[in-house]
């Protein structure tokens, strides 16, 4: 038994709804959770190009990782790239744990955050100059490091920017709230002495 037209077109644009409906969700989800999503990110993402940079061989990740620390070098090692990555983001991540409503508006988290970003902005910078200047040619998956990287800590402080823009919005609402039931208070003297009296009874 087929569906008539116009039950065909009703079905279609329920199942448009449902589709927006879900990738609204998503969006607001990812909105309230950038913070910690971008951690995540940020940490996972360095770690696994690294990996994928590193030529296979028969030695345990542990020797390789431990071969790649003492033979460190800054114009040439990119170890210390996924290291800035995870330090930066455990940072990050402690201080937005730590934080309140006021102090995401215009406390520690903003700051530190920037603070965070732009060292490793600097020194990513650095050692790309470094790296694709030397002798030793930067392969695809050494300039992919790179700008994840660097691309992790602009995230970062947008990030951080836009969750202080919206703390401070919301403050902004309680502030007007509170005024606003304070003014009604002090403008209803009577009212509230009829509380007052309700309460003792």
């Amino acid at each position: 038994m087929g569906f008539s037209k116009e039950e065909k077109t009703r079905r279609i644009l329920r199942g448009f709804k449902t589709v927006f409906f879900l990738i609204t969700m998503v969006i607001s989800f990812l909105v309230f959770s950038a913070p910690v999503f971008f951690v995540i990110a940020d940490t996972l993402l360095p770690t696994a190009l690294l990996s994928a940079s590193i030529p296979p061989s028969s030695s345990s990740l542990l020797k390789t990782l431990c071969s790649h620390f003492s033979n460190y070098d800054f114009r040439y090692s990119l170890i210390d790239i996924p290291l800035i990555s995870i330090i930066r983001s455990a940072v990050i991540i402690c201080v937005y744990s730590f934080c309140d409503g006021p102090k995401l508006s215009r406390g520690p988290y903003l700051g530190i955050t920037m603070i965070c970003s732009v060292s490793s902005l600097f020194f990513v910078s650095l050692k790309a100059s470094f790296v694709f200047n030397s002798s030793k040619e930067g392969s695809a998956m050494d300039a992919a490091l790179f700008i994840c990287s660097l691309g992790f800590a602009i995230a970062h402080m947008i990030v951080a920017y836009r969750t202080s823009c919206r703390e401070r919005r919301k403050l902004l609402v309680y502030k007007i709230d509170i005024e606003a039931i304070s003014a009604c208070k002090n403008g209803f003297p009577r009212y509230q002495k009829i509380l007052q009296d309700e309460r003792v009874k």
